[in-house]
């Protein structure tokens, strides 16, 4: 088999190392990719939004499967573009991707079909969210309605804070277009989950369970960002609630896209809390979660390309995942999330990789010895080990060889599980 990979990040080196590691795949290309993912695929210098160049690209190189890794080209239907010329893609269509692309839409959806989720309202104008905000008190959270790089969630812990995020987002247009309309939902407590599950024609094959961290700094303090490092599994979420969640929750959402006409096939990302009444969503995602994607895809044991295949073709097939635990930390950039600070030299990361780590890469271009910092995550370092803890310790490990100007990271990814 031929795949193109279609994006830059660190999720979409995660998927192709995956495809380069499947014996049925013979050649992989990513577009635009990274200079980082050269050993595991050949890299294609086409934007991930140049839908005709992709398409043309495809067709050129016999590509069997595109696998579209981010948001953007989804929303926008690339899904749709490919579709009508025959050629085969992974990924819902602009009408099912409104699933990420408008919280209002996932909202009604879920209110619809009775999904458990927070209690919410939608708002265009910064009074009337205001005197939402005043009814409900604090803490509430307010969302941008759009994409926003997933940095457009506020958790506001006092009134002061919601109004800002109103003003910022609905008056000041700080997410653009995306923030025209807010999401303000009630504030849920329990511990947070990513679910994510393969979806096509109404089969679903669900993945193994993460956690990822999104706040900027040890202790889970300072802002939201993308996320600062993620782990698989994670024990303290049972069976039980899993299993739970699938069935009043992933179930219930694949069935009711097919029942107000936007049927999903792709990545089915559902961002859970576990409250004292049950799995909740937080949100839904229409592609894999970064960085949760470089902690659960490498724990997959089957043939990547023969599962992508059969899923595809509506064959049965067993999925099988490791026992292997996997812990990954992300490098990012000074000031992340809000004032990056690009152009750090990233030390030699050959190290890291001769120690047995995984290193993805997001944010880096090539410098005169090495790699240079080119966005706001850079890389991220994971470990695979019999236990989480091993695979923490054998992470940080790593890290403390080497120096990290321009750089940081947390320390304590994790945490929530030996806490």
């Amino acid at each position: 088999m031929n795949i193109l990979v279609i994006g830059s990040g660190g999720r979409e080196h995660a998927i192709a190392k995956q495809f380069n590691n499947s014996p049925s795949v013979s050649k992989i290309f990513v577009a635009p990719g990274n200079v980082g993912m050269a050993n595991d695929a050949q890299i294609v210098p086409i934007d991930v939004m140049a839908f005709d160049e992709l398409a043309q690209f495809a067709r050129d190189n016999a590509i069997d499967v595109t696998f579209v890794g981010p948001e953007q080209p989804l929303v926008a239907g690339i899904v749709d573009y490919f579709s009508k010329q025959g050629l085969r893609i992974f990924g819902p269509t602009k009408a099912a991707a409104q699933l990420e692309g408008s919280k209002t839409f996932a909202k009604e959806l879920m209110k619809k079909h009775g999904i458990p989720t927070a209690a919410y309202e939608t708002f265009t104008d910064v009074d009337k969210a205001k005197a939402y905000i005043e009814k409900m008190g604090a803490p509430i959270v307010v969302k941008a309605d759009g994409l926003a790089a997933g940095k457009g969630v506020v958790v506001a812990i006092t009134l002061e804070e919601a109004n800002t995020a109103v003003e910022d987002m609905i008056g000041n247009q700080l997410f653009g277009e995306s923030s025209s309309s807010v999401v303000i939902e009630e504030f849920l407590v329990g511990e947070e989950i990513s679910y994510m599950s393969f979806v096509h024609n109404g089969q679903i094959y669900p993945m193994v369970i993460s956690q990822d961290h999104k706040r900027a700094y040890d202790g889970d303090k300072g802002p939201n960002t993308g996320g600062m490092g993620a782990y698989s599994p994670v024990p303290q979420i049972s069976s039980e609630v899993v299993k739970l969640a699938y069935e009043t929750i992933v179930v219930p959402t694949v069935k009711g896209m097919e029942q107000v006409g936007t049927p999903f096939t792709g990545i089915l990302y559902a961002g859970l809390i576990i409250t004292n009444e049950g799995p909740k969503v937080i949100e839904f995602n229409a592609r894999f979660g970064d960085p949760e994607t470089q902690v659960v895809l490498p724990r997959m044991k089957s043939d990547f390309g023969k599962f992508m295949t059969a899923l595809m073709d509506d064959k049965p097939f067993e999925l099988e995942w490791s026992d292997e635990e996997m812990l990954g930390v992300v490098i990012a950039s000074a000031g992340y999330p809000h004032d990056v600070q690009k152009g750090a030299e990233l030390p030699n990361l050959s190290i890291l990789e001769e120690a047995g780590l995984h290193v993805f890469h997001a944010g880096t271009k090539a410098g005169t010895d090495g790699f240079i910092a080119n966005g706001g995550r850079t890389i991220l370092v994971a470990a695979s080990e019999s236990t989480l803890k091993e695979a923490q310790q054998k992470v940080y490990d790593g890290l403390a060889k080497l120096t990290w100007d321009g750089l940081f990271f947390r320390s304590d990814i994790g945490w929530r599980t030996f806490s």
